[in-house]
């Protein structure tokens, strides 16, 4: 096998627009390790063809991969024998099975060879979890039995998590707990001086509106702010509660690495509307590195020709080289 570390990449979702923006990227930028792709052969023959790009497919077996010498001058290629596509070529309705499949081999192979770089696709998170999982995070995480995660979406100028993730408003309040402030700043402490080489500075986002309520237990005062202080005696560089709705203007941001918020759409409405598609998910906690591109399977898209490659190249290029 090659001594470069193979790039594992699940597509996710079949009926995607992750082959445009895939193939986009593959002619935009160099790539310097070995892709594994995990798919469907007849899927991926057609997305090729649909695209006019040239570069080969390279079967290869799952149980035999220290046996090859891996390129990166071509597309190393697990097929996954599901059939998707009915006989005029057209995504059938139930593609689950499929797409667990893809992600049960890219486990496999990662445990295997201690693989360390992963990339999947966007999926339909309530067809393919079933409300089992939030999220492919949570899906993923169970399934090395982690506990600790975190939920980065990562720019180089400023990055945000969510305390919380696919979580109903509703539900929020009930899961913001002292554990899980102090997990995150951890998780993302160590990611940021193994990774990036550096000590973040990390705001953290109050609940309430300017971090203030009319009830008698106040968030802010009575979660947030202790867990920030008790961070703070052990060097962690955080600040806060922070009001939100100030948290992201030019003069404030600038003085963070990562902006913690304690919901899905505090942080992500915000770091999209700055960075659009330059920005990446990364799960934190794995005993690997797990990315994807910060967008979903986007169906009103597909076979347009018209979607943005940018997340998954940053996706492509953060995990290229490790």
């Amino acid at each position: 096998m090659s001594t470069k570390s193979p790039l594992i990449i699940v597509p996710g979702e079949p009926n995607s627009i992750f082959f445009e923006i895939f193939i986009k990227s593959l002619k935009k930028i160099k790539i310097y390790n070995p892709i594994i792709l995990i798919a469907s052969e007849e899927l991926v023959k057609k997305e090729i063809k649909r695209f006019n790009y040239k570069k080969k497919i390279k079967l290869i077996d799952k149980k035999k991969i220290n046996q090859y010498k891996l390129k990166n001058n071509c597309i190393n290629l697990i097929n996954v024998e599901e059939r998707i596509l009915d006989k005029n070529q057209n995504y059938k309705k139930l593609t689950n099975k499929y797409i667990y499949s893809c992600f049960q081999i890219a486990f496999e192979i990662i445990k295997k060879y201690n693989f360390k770089s992963f990339l999947n696709g966007p999926i339909n998170k309530k067809s393919f979890l079933d409300k089992k999982f939030l999220g492919i995070t949570e899906f993923i995480s169970e399934h090395f039995k982690i506990k600790k995660k975190a939920m980065l979406i990562y720019n180089k100028k400023l990055s945000v998590c969510p305390l919380t993730t696919h979580l109903p408003l509703k539900l929020v309040i009930k899961k913001i707990n002292r554990r899980d402030i102090l997990e995150k700043v951890k998780l993302i402490d160590n990611f940021y001086k193994n990774k990036i080489k550096k000590k973040p500075k990390i705001a953290i986002l109050g609940v309430n509106p300017h971090c203030e309520s009319i009830d008698k237990f106040n968030e802010d005062e009575k979660i947030i702010k202790p867990s920030i202080n008790y961070l703070k005696k052990r060097n962690y560089l955080v600040s806060g509660p922070i009001s939100a709705d100030t948290a992201f203007l030019s003069q404030n941001r600038s003085k963070y690495d990562v902006i913690i918020g304690m919901y899905h759409d505090q942080v992500l409405t915000p770091i999209k509307t700055l960075f659009e598609y330059d920005a990446i998910n990364i799960t934190l906690g794995l005993p690997f590195y797990r990315v994807t591109p910060d967008h979903g399977p986007n169906k009103k898209m597909v076979g347009k020709n018209l979607s943005d490659p940018l997340s998954l190249i940053q996706a492509i290029k953060f995990l290229d080289k490790n």
